[in-house]
């Protein structure tokens, strides 16, 4: 049998996959569009549920629930878990259309909003023609839970940094408004809606909402809809195992920002569940959580976490976090596509990312497509990983973001960043805290500045971090930048020494700053192809004074990459595939006298050398192979 390569954790152990053919001893079927339905049924075919929470009540282990297409606007709340991977209970789409599981409610029934004033100030002039409407909200659509009533941030706010942002967002409401499936964007002031169409605005008891809608148009011409529900499917109490979701669309949660971390789809501290095929639009905090929620509560000695697949999923717009898992090992996510994660502005609340992981174990992440995060990280593993493998996925267009990936303070084993594209990290900063340097007045100072980041793979105190394989490019500072934490300790843990990385076999493409930002000179760089690279592109922070160096000088003075290479070409990104296109560049760099030939600047990348295999990777690969992720590259001449 062909062993699978992608599946070898840094160890050489191979991702335990659990999955089996499961024995279904009886169906379920759900059909809320027929007029034979009813939950007073016995949901078989011939009488059907109405509603996918009556089967969730009455499925057991062994069950598969069939659900019928649809627009479903309830919590699904299942009674019981599956006893092992043969007897799971599943909940899927019958494939006779999509099946919309909504936490909204269409609403009607609005007047014009009146004894508010759009301009403040006493005797202040209103404005023509903005039109403002109002809707009372009814206390029958909640069951329990109110998002108007409760702001975004409610419970651990142990790490927010006050003073460096806008709590604007976090003390936002949690319930949204959608007109046409779109959501309007809330205001903290009714004033605010004078300033910008496709507007809302909560009183401040949480029992009305004004809203704008966009071009001022009048409200009945639309669909409406209002959050009123926590979740889509959740179930009640914790623990349920063995349980699968597979091709439902769930929409609209009016979940809270983390911690704790509550999805649209919650296992809520079970196990062993299957999240596969699923979309997940528009959650105004957490669209999929697979942990333990938070940290706060008490541990049970036989307590499992994690050992969840999520696969072939698409999650987009999530508010804070795409993926939450606190705790949770063996964790399989792979095939999905994380679009547009982020857009509350909650990257200072410390959990806010595509995927969010703490203390992952033998957790195996490959495949995915990352696109578009704001103002977060596409993946951040969060202290205490260990055995964890990153391998063939996209990270692409990291809008304001600090850094693609974040390994945060990982002291013992080793993680594999390997065989990835790594793509455009703007960045996330105040330019005024820029120094100005004019002339030769920056030449002087020992170290950098630290108000530009934008980095490829970010670490706080992370030891032994293996990124081998990667095409990294268009980092606004740096592809890869590593920084120790040595006071950052905890019970008998200790500081963090950002030392034994192994960087290797790598291409560096078009960073701002560097490519490599080592702390110290105690890790390793071998192998790796620096494309379109400015001078000092190479460096190590300590001890000061800082080195910034070209290609030969890191191998002098360090005996770093003593197989790397220096080139001068353009690379194309298919961002849809990718795949990546290798063409002559237009316009060579500026040099002065004989640098290109003193740097070996490769001008035509059919002539990039092959270097030694990475002899460390859990797989044995040819002796001579070259750089990045691909095993050959598809070349062109120009465009």
């Amino acid at each position: 049998m062909k062993t699978d390569l992608s599946a070898l954790l840094p160890d050489g152990s191979t991702y335990e996959f659990w999955e089996t053919e499961p024995v279904w001893d009886r169906e379920l079927f759900v059909d809320g569009s027929s007029p034979a339905a009813s939950d007073e049924n016995d949901g078989s075919e011939a009488h059907p549920f109405r509603t996918i929470n009556r089967a969730a009540q009455a499925a057991t282990p062994g069950t598969r629930v069939w659900i019928h297409a649809g627009l479903y606007r309830e919590c699904v709340k299942p009674a019981m878990g599956g006893t092992d991977p043969g007897h799971m209970i599943s909940y899927e789409a019958f494939g006779d259309g999509d099946v919309v599981i909504s936490a909204s409610e269409e609403v009607k029934d609005f007047i014009p909003s009146e004894g508010w004033m759009l301009n403040r100030g006493r005797g202040a002039v209103q404005p023509e023609g903005v039109c403002v409407w109002e809707y009372d909200l009814d206390p029958d659509l909640f069951r329990g839970y109110n998002p108007f009533c409760a702001v975004n941030i409610l419970h651990d706010r142990l790490f927010i940094e006050y003073d460096k942002t806008d709590m604007t967002t976090y003390l936002n409401r949690r319930g949204c408004v959608f007109c046409d499936g779109k959501p309007l964007k809330q205001v903290p002031l009714y004033g605010g809606m004078a300033q910008e169409d496709n507007t809302y605005w909560v009183e401040a008891n949480g029992q009305k909402v004004h809203f704008r809608l966009e071009y001022d148009e009048d409200p009945k011409d639309h669909r409406i809809e209002v959050t009123v529900r926590e979740q889509c499917f959740a179930p009640d109490k914790p623990f349920l195992n063995y349980i699968r979701v597979k091709d439902l669309v769930c929409e609209h949660a009016a979940t809270g920002a983390p911690v704790p971390q509550r999805g649209a789809i919650s296992a809520y501290r079970g196990h062993h569940w299957i999240i596969e095929g699923c979309t997940v639009y528009w959650t105004n905090g957490v669209a999929i959580d697979v942990g333990n929620e938070c940290w706060h509560h008490t541990h049970r000695p036989d307590e499992v976490i994690g050992y969840s697949v999520i696969r072939n999923c698409t999650i987009q717009d999530a508010g804070v976090c795409g993926i939450a898992g606190m705790f949770a090992e063996r964790m399989l996510i792979e095939g999905n596509v994380i679009e547009g994660t982020g857009w509350q502005k909650m990257e200072l609340s410390w959990e806010a990312g595509a995927i969010k992981l703490h203390n992952s174990v033998n957790g195996l992440i490959r495949n995915n497509v990352f696109r578009d995060t704001f103002r977060a990280d596409h993946l951040w593993l969060d202290c205490g990983n260990e055995n964890n493998r990153i391998t063939g996925n996209l990270f692409l267009n990291g809008i304001e973001q600090r850094e693609a990936i974040f390994i945060e303070c990982t002291r013992e084993g080793i993680n594999l960043i390997d065989h990835n594209v790594i793509w455009n990290v703007e960045g996330r900063f105040d330019p005024a805290k820029v120094p100005v340097e004019p002339g030769s007045s920056g030449w002087y100072k020992l170290r950098e500045n630290e108000a530009v980041n934008g980095y490829g793979i970010y670490g706080e105190g992370t030891d032994r971090l293996h990124v081998s394989h990667n095409l990294i490019g268009l980092c606004r500072h740096s592809g890869y930048y590593l920084k120790p934490v040595p006071f950052r300790m905890f019970g008998l843990e200790r500081g963090g020494t950002s030392r034994d990385a192994k960087i290797r076999n790598n291409i560096f493409y078009a960073c701002g700053e560097a490519a490599i930002d080592f702390p110290t000179k105690d890790n390793e760089a071998e192998g790796n192809l620096y494309v379109k690279m400015q001078g000092g592109y190479l460096r190590v922070m300590y001890p000061e004074p800082e080195n910034c160096l070209n290609l030969p000088a890191w191998q002098e003075f360090f005996g770093f990459d003593l197989e790397g290479q220096n080139a001068w070409f353009d690379i194309d990104l298919d961002e849809e595939t990718g795949e990546a296109v290798f063409r002559p560049a237009e316009q060579g760099p500026f040099a002065f006298g004989k640098q290109i030939e003193r740097l070996k600047m490769i001008m035509d990348p059919g002539k990039v050398r092959k270097v030694s295999a990475d002899k460390d990777l859990p797989w044995t690969q040819e002796e001579q192979v070259l750089p990045g992720p691909w095993k050959a590259w598809k070349m062109s001449k120009g465009k």
